[in-house]
């Protein structure tokens, strides 16, 4: 009886005496530090896949909004170029530069006109028809400015003017305009600007020889004469007086911006079977249009016109710049990623021959 109470204490004993020691274990130093060691293991995979799959996912952000841009760029001038009456080619009996290279699109000089700024490259310039809606009164005795205060609309008609516009490719602009805006060797890409200047209403019961005496007077800026604008200018002598030497062409608007700006970057199809091998007659002889008369290209290859004049015919190119939304190094066209340099083309015929 002794032996057992003695046992049944000593094993009380021993509890009592575990219990605080289970308590108060911790982890050892070892065992903290192999945690510490398979966490990295795991959780720096999934961060590495998590960083890529929001880059990936910025790229194709900044792509699709790329796309987009060229897109409507494209049909911008598809709708302009559906209203033209003459489009200028490569005829290198025109001049586009302020020191009279002959190369192509009409120039500020003696009568043309050339780029506003020398980082400015002329592509595409046609002449068409703009809709100045009631504008022009019935009676001959009526101004322009009585027809939004006339309570008969019928007393007015709508007419058309005279415009030229002018798309151009600008580079090697500051990195202001863009993000991120780069540094000297990472210049902001190409952009286009769109410009125009036109005819005012003229009063065709006025003939004086003096054709700046042939407008109408009390007309609004809208129904203006642009200051640039020829007013001895001839549809059908296309390259002749075609604007005021010196006068600025103040309609200037950014179509679109991050235009590629790498050189050379793919190459271009050539213009002669894009539009058909297309041909001009001179005299009896049918012969076949050259390819540098029918493509317009600036500096880069990634905003570019085939032009036919003789058809009326013009098929417009662009490529534009993803990456560079997102990166100012390594932003040069690569054909692995062609992907993220979207082109978009379109191909025009105008309203017709000139005088129609």
């Amino acid at each position: 009886m002794k032996t057992l109470l003695r046992l049944l204490l000593k094993s009380q004993h021993q509890r009592n005496r575990s219990g605080p020691d289970q308590t108060d274990k911790g982890m050892t130093l070892v065992e903290l530090l192999v945690g510490s060691i398979m966490a990295f293991l795991i959780i720096t995979p999934m961060l590495a896949f998590v960083v890529d799959m929001l880059n990936t996912d910025r790229r194709e952000q900044v792509k699709a909004n790329t796309e987009q841009d060229i897109q409507a760029a494209v049909d911008f001038i598809a709708e302009d170029l559906s209203q033209a009456i003459y489009i200028y080619d490569n005829n290198p009996d025109i001049t586009r530069t302020p020191n009279n290279t002959p190369t192509g699109i009409p120039a500020l000089v003696a009568g043309k006109f050339i780029a506003p700024e020398p980082n400015e490259t002329p592509i595409l310039v046609f002449w068409k028809r703009e809709l100045i809606e009631n504008s022009m009164p019935l009676k001959a005795s009526d101004q322009p400015d009585s027809c939004t205060t006339l309570a008969d609309a019928n007393t007015c008609n709508d007419t058309y003017v005279l415009a030229l516009v002018a798309y151009y490719q600008v580079s090697g602009s500051p990195g202001i305009w863009c993000q991120p805006s780069g540094g000297p060797g990472d210049p902001c890409p190409t952009h286009i600007v769109r410009y125009q200047i036109k005819d005012g209403l003229r009063n065709p019961i006025l003939t004086d020889i003096d054709p700046l005496k042939n407008y109408f007077t009390g007309v609004s800026d809208a129904q203006k004469r642009s200051d640039a604008f020829n007013p001895v200018f001839d549809i059908s002598k296309p390259t002749e007086n075609v604007t005021i030497p010196d006068k600025p062409w103040e309609r200037k608007d950014v179509l679109v911006n991050y235009i590629d700006h790498s050189s050379p970057g793919p190459t271009v199809p050539d213009c002669t079977t894009a539009l058909g091998n297309p041909t001009i007659q001179r005299g009896v002889t049918t012969e076949p249009i050259p390819e540098d008369r029918l493509k317009i290209v600036g500096a880069t290859n990634s905003f570019y016109a085939c032009v036919d004049t003789q058809r009326n015919i013009a098929r417009v190119s662009i490529r534009g710049n993803s990456l560079r939304r997102i990166q100012t190094d390594k932003a040069d066209y690569e054909a692995k990623k062609a992907a993220y340099f979207p082109t978009a083309s379109v191909q025009v015929q105008g309203l017709g021959a000139r005088g129609q």
